[in-house]
């Protein structure tokens, strides 16, 4: 038994189909750019300083927190500094990091939001057998202290 289908389509017009795919295309560009160039770059530059580079102040105040896991921010000689601690960890191979710093304004408040990266070591990992405290020290460009500071930590796989 032979079943035959017949299918009557009318033949697209390609020309309306093309000139609506590039309609599409460029609307989608449109909002794009306009994300891009209007976006609130609230992002605040910073660079990560290494353990010679950090203040004698910071170095003072530094064993008072480091035992907590948290970032704080600081200002010593009109220069801000954002510090982010891990707490106590019972061996080394436990690291800081800092992916970003953003910059919020609410209510005439000024909010830093510090994304931090942690690692832990692997289980067989050789690590040293005492008592760390990770850490990690920034300089940032702010020209004031923020009204709060929040910490969002990332754990790296």
């Amino acid at each position: 038994m032979k079943v035959k289908l017949n299918f009557k389509l009318k033949a697209l017009n390609w020309k309306i189909i093309a000139i609506m795919a590039m309609i599409i295309m460029i609307v989608f560009a449109g909002i794009y750019t306009v994300k891009y160039f209007l976006k609130d770059d609230a992002g605040v530059p910073f660079e990560v300083l290494s353990e010679e580079a950090i203040p004698q102040k910071i170095q003072e105040i530094l064993p008072r927190y480091k035992a907590l896991e948290r970032a704080l921010a600081c200002k010593i000689d009109e220069e801000i500094y954002v510090i982010v601690t891990r707490g106590e960890k019972p061996t080394g191979g436990f690291t800081v990091d800092i992916d970003r710093i953003e910059k919020i304004t609410e209510e005439e408040k000024t909010k830093l939001v510090v994304y931090a990266q942690f690692e832990d070591p692997q289980p067989g990992d050789v690590v040293t057998q005492v008592v760390t405290y990770p850490y990690v020290v920034a300089k940032t460009e702010l020209k004031a202290l923020p009204d709060k500071i929040e910490l969002k930590v990332k754990y790296d796989d």
